[in-house]
């Protein structure tokens, strides 16, 4: 007995001189982080896509010994597509590996971002966050008068009744205008039975409510079933797996292992109009929710 207690004593001693990485016996949570308006890239902030995060979540849900794979939301939501995909990718990875997803809103799980947070098994929020705005919204500029005003003839050649369909040059249309709520309308519903699918049996409040686009604080929004408790990413993982769960963010690397936020901007040559546009389009997203 004596022997044998001395051997555990050696082997834990050995044990610890092991960096924690490679460790058995310490649990581990990867973490993902999806920042940024999705879908819009700027050349400071680039938005959140499939191709821009795929590979950071195949890489969480291919970590050693993971126990979970916990997602760091902070997104104002954007293009319903990519919003979607990503939502898919998520759940196919935790189909395939078997592994539970903990979604934590940080300032913002709205639209198309909590959209991705109900990829999660479990969502997370701040009692501060801004949650919900479960809808579809879409927006233009009417610029026909102003180009009449400076004397600027419109050209515009196409083939195709509905090709030119909401051109901002052009007086609108209001025949184009109910076309457009019917798309906006088909996404909505989608969106509603997402919610309702991943959310089942958690949902509390009127349905007029929870989906007329409206937003709520994390408190109300756990009021409302939207989100399962409040709290944040380190204290919850601490207090679920141990003070000492490893929670390494998975991101990706480029040359000389230098972090890459999003798809890299440096594949293409710099068009100062358009970064100009997608910085407006991304700030208005963001300031609909007073950020």
């Amino acid at each position: 007995m004596a022997e044998t207690s001395a051997l555990d004593r050696t082997f834990a001693a050995l044990g610890s001189l092991v960096p924690a990485r490679f460790r058995t016996d310490i649990p581990v949570v990867p973490v993902v982080r999806l920042t940024g308006v999705i879908g819009i890239s700027t050349p400071l902030k680039p938005g959140l896509t499939v191709a821009s995060v795929a590979r950071s979540l195949d890489r969480a849900f291919s970590t050693s010994k993971a126990r979970a794979v916990a997602l760091a939301i902070n997104s104002p939501g954007g293009s319903a597509a990519q919003s979607h995909l990503i939502y898919r990718r998520i759940r196919h990875l935790a189909d395939e590996k078997k592994l539970p997803v903990i979604a934590f809103i940080e300032d913002v799980g709205a639209s198309g971002g909590y959209m991705i947070a109900c990829a999660a098994d479990e969502i997370i929020a701040d009692g501060s966050s801004i949650v919900g705005s479960i809808g579809v919204v879409g927006g233009s500029f009417g610029l026909h008068k102003l180009i009449e005003k400076i004397g600027v003839e419109r050209r515009l050649y196409t083939s195709g009744e509905r090709k030119a369909m909401l051109d901002p040059f052009l007086e609108e249309n209001p025949e184009d205008v109910k076309r457009l709520k019917a798309i906006q309308s088909e996404i909505h519903q989608s969106f509603i039975a997402l919610v309702k699918e991943r959310r089942a049996g958690k949902l509390n409040g009127p349905e007029k409510d929870l989906f007329s686009g409206e937003y709520w604080t994390g408190n109300t929004a756990r009021e409302y079933g939207l989100v399962d408790s409040i709290g944040d990413l380190r204290g919850v993982l601490r207090e679920r797996y141990g003070e000492k769960v490893l929670t390494p963010l998975i991101a990706e690397r480029g040359l000389f292992g230098r972090r890459i936020p999003g798809v890299s901007l440096l594949q293409r040559e710099p068009d100062l109009a358009e970064d100009f546009v997608s910085a407006l389009e991304a700030r208005a997203i963001w300031a609909r929710y007073g950020l």
